[in-house]
């Protein structure tokens, strides 16, 4: 008999987080770690994908990478 695995809410939260920084490092050829570092520093993860999960992980990959990357620019011009 197969053993699944159960993730905690907080797990598949952070794995999307994790999806969301690569997809955004790979779409703009950069390293995810400099993504990553640069989403923390806006505040994007804490007080965008984390908050919004439920609305965000409904979206395509794709509208999810775009949105990620006009936020991210958005939120570095503003600070």
């Amino acid at each position: 008999m197969e053993h699944l695995i159960q993730l905690s809410k907080e797990e598949i939260v952070m794995g999307f987080v994790a999806s969301c920084i690569e997809s955004v490092a790979d779409r703009l050829g950069k390293d995810y770690a400099e993504i990553y570092g640069r989403m923390k520093a806006a505040g994007l993860i804490e007080k965008y994908i984390i908050p919004h999960y439920d609305v965000i992980h409904t979206e395509s990959r794709e509208n999810v990478t775009n949105d990620m990357i006009e936020t991210l620019k958005r939120w570095e011009e503003a600070q």
